[in-house]
């Protein structure tokens, strides 16, 4: 424990560090200088400070207030000097933020008791500190595994969707990684950045509900085939709501109101403008450009610049304004994303 001794008469100071060399575990920091003694203990963690009132500038009471000044030092216990008489100067002292005193002349026995007694209280505000930071960390893993939990369960979902979803993991991987391009655009920050790359690959799991002969059908569906498939965004809204974790509450809300258009000519509610959640009408750009620049059974994939210009021309109807700048304005990270996660048996023509 390090025990800072301030005081300008040396024969004081050397008292008081014998004393303090006989307490185990303790290590004297001596100064005759005040403000070289403040400086010290304001850039260092002393344990105990030890200061005489009666000083060249500072003085104790300046010393004390020039310490606890200093948010880090409020806990570090601290003892004055100070003569029997002077009674106004302890009650100053003490407002200042003293913990208790010593009386001149010093009696070693008074003195080893009072530095003891101080460094209890300091130990016991250490090990509370250490107890806090290990709960701190503690919390931290149970946060983590649950946070992988979620991860986890998310995965699996979007998992059992692309068995049934001619839909491949590469479009999962390609419109949630599209997703986070434009959320990071608009500024999100890093936290909902990940969080809508974790949650956008639900968007389509209400299609573990959708008939296989709608779902696989090759051709153009029917107007009752398709009144069928639009309800995809509620079923997976019905799987996914209730949730506690955050991941699966923004997925809920992603698969509901991906489909909705900024128009209100959208499905499932109809819902316009700011009215449909941002999240929701950030996936729907995302998803609507890959599914244009992919293969399916029933159709085969546009050019990179046809899908491009039909997310422009949406703008303002089918899509967001401010989601279609954030995403038309990144160009080059689309392309890269397109090339990374690329279908291995698909061809496709970049920019």
């Amino acid at each position: 424990m390090k025990v800072v001794i301030v005081d300008d008469t040396q024969i004081n100071v050397t008292l008081m560090q014998a004393l303090v060399n006989r307490i185990e575990g303790c290590k004297p920091i001596c100064f005759t200088d005040s403000a070289a003694g403040l400086a010290w203990c304001i850039e260092n963690d002393p344990d105990l400070v030890i200061v005489d009132y009666m000083m060249p500038a500072p003085d104790g009471i300046e010393f004390i207030q020039r310490f606890r000044a200093v948010p880090a030092k409020a806990e570090v216990p601290m003892l004055m000097v100070t003569a029997d008489h002077e009674k106004e100067v302890r009650y100053r002292a003490l407002e200042s933020g003293a913990n208790d005193f010593l009386t001149k002349p010093v009696d070693r026995i008074e003195f080893t008791s009072r530095v003891k007694n101080m460094l209890a209280i300091r130990r016991n505000h250490l090990s509370l500190v250490d107890r806090a930071a290990w709960l701190a960390e503690e919390v931290s893993k149970a946060t983590a595994e649950i946070r992988e939990r979620e991860r986890e369960a998310v995965f699996r979902l979007a998992r059992a969707a692309e068995f049934r979803d001619p839909e491949t993991g590469a479009h999962i991987q390609r419109m949630a990684h599209y997703s986070r391009l434009i959320a990071a655009s608009l500024g999100l920050d890093t936290a909902q950045q990940e969080l809508i790359l974790e949650a956008a690959p639900m968007h389509d799991v209400g299609k573990l509900g959708t008939p296989d002969m709608i779902l696989l059908k090759p051709g153009k569906l029917t107007p009752e085939e398709f009144a069928v498939m639009k309800q995809h965004a509620s079923i997976g809204w019905e799987i996914l709501r209730g949730s506690a974790a955050p991941t699966l509450q923004i997925a809920a809300e992603i698969a509901h109101t991906h489909h909705e258009k900024f128009d209100g000519s959208g499905y499932p509610r109809g819902l316009s403008g700011e009215n449909i959640p941002l999240f929701g009408r950030i996936v729907a750009i995302a998803d609507v450009f890959d599914a244009l620049t992919s293969t399916r059974p029933y159709k085969i994939a546009w050019e990179f610049d046809k899908a491009w210009d039909f997310v422009a021309a949406g703008r303002g109807t089918h899509f967001d304004p401010v989601c279609t700048d954030a995403f038309l304005g990144r160009r080059a990270a689309v392309v890269a994303i397109k090339e990374q996660f690329r279908d291995q048996e698909e061809e496709v023509r970049l920019p």
